[in-house]
């Protein structure tokens, strides 16, 4: 027993005389990545860190090796980050209500409109993927809000954004603190810490050497990821002269600061931007090469220390709440937020749950800012998660989206949106598209959460087309051959519904439309008015989505149901009688081999009672436009050159993501078509139309871009179908 005590005061003695070792590293965007080269040579040379110093990304990687990470844990980590959520606010899609769905799903540009003056946002992203998961990282010392109690003392920096002011970020929510150091003003919202609005700290000080010192350092490890500041012939463009001002700030007094670095590590990453995150690899092998350049220096201060692996159970899986408390809000009730926090709730809560409702909060655009905390519950050890929520000041926006297709041709959307209009929890859209084809959508919704919502909806849509008849023509008599048919619809359409959903997948609906339809067809020097008549037609709809991704899904399931019955009529051909239309469809999307997807649709359509005039049949043929609710794509014919008032349709696709957003798919649709087909047994035949389509896709910021070459065995024709931007 006095031999271990002698053992234990001899180590503590050593560990009392040893140089403390001070690690400062620097912001640098993805080439923070070499910091893990680094910190995998210190540990292999047994290198003992006993504080560290970070800014921005820096920041982010010190205060994971802080909390008890290791370099090779660190390594695996950021090996499973989804790099392009790094960067933009992403939210998925399972966690937006079907209203921000289409929000997200149409427009390509949203400004604040307030006073009827166009704002800017504040940034491109409020970080929230990036808080949840250092929330999640470090959820095991959530309750540690003195920096210096950390595994490793631990401080980064920020900046004061009304002052210019350097802060120094030692206590607080490790999360948000880290958060506020790489806040990069435009991409990245500011956070505001105790009454202060922060961003950056690079913006200050990119290198803090000397709060490092002042922590107890005797020795100073430095890792510099900066670009430096460009020579005269290195500036070429706008984009270079951005960045060399803000280099201003973040190399300001550098030479000095090298030189008070015991050991500078210079990484030699010139060839990468702060945004190759795609390159890690690479990246942390450049640091390893530049740290093991300086061997000698770092074999000299090695005390043969072995860092112990954080255990598994320590990373943050679960936890165990008491409650959530929310601040006050003007404009939301905690009942509303709670709403939006469907499994989180007393007892043991799954953080995979808490990520899901803090998206769900995200994905609602009500709040500028959203942070979270853990307190521990004194008596009962259990957590109290905080939430601290700032609403957003805006109420009204303006949105545009941009699309071209064969059937509405060049189409420019501008859109008015309200909220809090004339209650809390509404919302009043205007869409108005200009273009070749003129149309409008409006819709006022009052949203009750769980409970029945209400709305309104008032629309037209309009087009011109030369419709080429192939089997079936869009004139259903005798009196005209089968050719090219000029035409003009016109469809518009009032609604008053209530409808009800789920956890943002399943929604139900009912209502009452008046639909008020004008069709011209121009054919052969003779005009026939195919309908110009008023409808009212009670509906009922059910809508189940999970998928991934609208246009290009990866996983999950889609059913659409709507039931309409025609029940009046001011009857312009004087033939009416009641008839209701069944329209459904069910698709199922998978992903193998982690970018090779596999998606099948099955689309019905059933007319019962009596036969509706040619208007109301379901039209198929061409690709890439935004149906009505009988206007459907059809690949291998043209534009709605196929219709009756009946058919049974399956569609194949096979999707090769080959590179990020771009695509490769095939498609293969079969259909039965007939007027009053599933009066018969006739529709159990093998389908009597088929279509195959070669395409490729690109997934920009207006939307899909989109090419198809289709055929037909049928027609043997081959078509061409072209489309830019998100569909409406």
């Amino acid at each position: 027993m006095c031999c271990v005590a002698l053992i234990s005061l001899t180590v503590s003695a050593q560990e009392s005389q040893r140089p403390k070792v001070g690690l400062v590293l620097s912001g640098g965007g993805a080439k923070g990545f070499a910091h893990i080269g680094v910190l995998k040579v210190l540990e292999e040379e047994g290198v003992k860190i006993d504080y560290i110093g970070g800014t921005s990304m820096g920041a982010i990687i010190g205060s994971l090796y802080a909390s008890g990470y290791t370099a090779n844990q660190l390594d695996s980590i950021f090996k499973t980050v989804d790099v392009d959520a790094l960067m933009q606010d992403y939210i998925p899609r399972n966690s937006k209500s079907f209203y921000e769905k289409r929000n997200d799903e149409i427009y390509a540009l949203q400004l604040p409109f307030d006073g009827f003056k166009i704002g800017t946002p504040v940034a491109l992203s409020r970080g929230m993927y990036n808080y949840n998961l250092l929330s999640r990282l470090l959820g095991h010392v959530r309750h540690v809000e003195d920096f210096s109690k950390l595994p490793i003392p631990f401080l980064c920096i920020g900046t004061d954004a009304v002052t210019g002011e350097q802060v120094i970020l030692n206590k607080g929510v490790l999360p948000q603190s880290v958060l506020a150091s790489g806040a990069f003003p435009s991409l990245y919202s500011p956070v505001e810490i105790d009454g202060r609005m922060l961003i950056d700290g690079g913006v200050v000080n990119n290198y803090p050497i000397d709060e490092v010192r002042e922590m107890g350092a005797d020795i100073i490890i430095g890792v510099d990821v900066q670009d430096g500041l460009k020579k005269k012939e290195d500036i070429k463009g706008a984009t270079d002269i951005l960045m060399q001002i803000a280099n201003y700030g973040m190399y300001k007094g550098m030479e000095e600061k090298v030189k008070q670095t015991d050991i500078y590590i210079k990484p030699d990453i010139l060839g990468y931007t702060v945004v190759s995150f795609d390159k890690g690899d690479e990246i942390i092998r450049k640091g390893m090469e530049a740290a093991r350049a300086e061997f000698r220096k770092i074999n000299a201060i090695s005390s043969g220390y072995h860092k112990p692996n954080l255990p598994e159970y320590e990373v943050y899986d679960t936890i165990s709440l008491k409650r959530v408390d929310v601040n006050r809000m003007k404009y939301h009730t905690k009942s509303y937020v709670l709403g939006k926090l469907p499994n989180v709730s007393e007892g043991c809560v799954p953080f995979a749950d808490l990520e899901t409702g803090i998206n769900n909060l995200n994905a609602t655009q009500n709040f500028t800012g959203i942070n979270y905390k853990f307190e521990k519950d004194k008596e009962t050890g259990e957590d109290i998660l905080e939430l601290q929520l700032t609403e957003s000041p805006h109420t009204r926006y303006l949105k545009f989206g941009l699309h071209y297709d064969q059937l509405y041709k060049s189409s420019l959307l501008i859109n008015v949106t309200q909220k809090k209009l004339l209650s809390k929890n509404d919302v009043a859209s205007l869409d108005f598209v200009v273009g070749d084809n003129v149309r409008y959508n409006f819709n006022y919704f009052i949203d009750n959460g769980t409970r029945w919502s209400f709305g309104i909806q008032s629309r037209v849509s309009k087009f011109k087309h030369n419709i080429q008849s192939i089997t079936h023509g869009i004139v259903p008599t005798a009196d005209y051959k089968q050719g090219v048919y000029n035409t003009e619809f016109i469809d518009f359409s009032n609604r008053i519904y209530v409808q009800n959903y789920y956890r943002n997948r399943f929604l139900v609906g009912l209502g009452l439309e008046h639909k008020f339809q004008r069709v011209d067809v121009n054919a052969e020097m003779t005009k026939s008015w195919i309908d110009k008549s008023h409808y009212l037609v009670p509906y009922f709809s059910v809508l189940l989505d999970t998928y991934d991704n609208k246009y290009f899904p990866t996983r999950g399931i889609r059913f659409a149901a709507d039931l309409k019955h025609f029940a009046l009529s001011s009857d312009y051909n004087d033939n009416f009688e009641p008839f209701s239309i069944l329209n459904a469809e069910i698709g199922f999307a998978k992903t193998f081999f982690n970018k090779l997807s596999f998606k099948v649709m099955a689309d019905i359509g059933i007319t019962f009672g009596s036969e509706p005039s040619a208007n109301h049949q379901f039209f198929h043929g061409g690709y890439g436009f935004e149906s009505l609710s009988n206007l459907k794509p059809f690949y291998g014919y043209n534009v709605m050159s196929l219709n009756s008032d009946s058919y049974l349709k399956t569609t194949f696709t096979l999707d090769y993501r080959f590179y990020k957003r771009h695509h490769l798919n095939f498609s293969a649709n079969f259909a039965q078509m007939a007027n009053s087909m599933f009066e018969t047994t006739d529709w159990i035949k093998l389908p009597n139309y088929s279509g195959y389509a070669l395409g490729y896709g690109f997934q920009s910021i207006i939307g899909p871009v989109e090419i198809k070459q289709s055929y037909s065995p049928q027609v043997k024709k081959h078509f061409t179908s072209f489309a830019v931007g998100f569909w409406f």
